[in-house]
């Protein structure tokens, strides 16, 4: 496992993802930036491109670790720490969880984003069980709802994730 960053670095890189932030907003983006600092020490940088690119997953946690992921060309973060401009959203969370990331550090929190009048804050409230009306979420089993896992189990050339 590799070190964990001193505090300076955790300032450093909050700072600058912060700044990413700023020159975000100024170039018509959201106020959101990233950066994924990955177990060899290269850094991958990543702004909020929500509304440029038309593409509600792209917050700046995504697109850091889809580009931090690309350059290095593995799917697998292991080792690697997500310094983030705000609280990263249940979206970014479950993406720092699927690439592995070890840890997590952010600076403004979801109370900031909420009265910057960023909805967050309520998300959390969805995924904490009080407020399953935003989404209802049923299963429908149908006949051959297991089959797609028989043939990723039967696959002998498959890439486990």
């Amino acid at each position: 496992m590799p070190a964990t960053p001193t505090d300076a670095d955790v300032l450093e890189y909050l700072t600058e993802a912060v700044a990413l932030a700023e020159r975000n907003v100024a170039a018509g983006g959201g106020p959101f930036g990233a950066i994924v600092v990955t177990a060899d020490g290269v850094v991958h940088e990543g702004v909020n491109r929500v509304t440029r690119d038309n593409d509600p997953t792209a917050h700046a946690e995504v697109v850091a670790i889809r580009t931090a992921a690309a350059e290095s060309g593995n799917f697998d973060l292991s080792g690697a720490v997500l310094y983030a401009s705000c609280e990263p959203c249940p979206l970014c969370l479950a993406a720092a969880l699927w690439a592995r990331v070890d840890r997590v550090y952010f600076a403004a929190d979801r109370h900031g984003a909420a009265a910057a009048g960023f909805d967050d804050a309520v998300f959390y409230e969805y995924f904490g069980g009080t407020r399953p009306d935003l989404l209802p979420v049923t299963q429908t089993a149908v006949p051959t709802s297991g089959t797609p896992f028989d043939a990723w189990r039967s696959n002998a050339a498959r890439t486990d994730y």
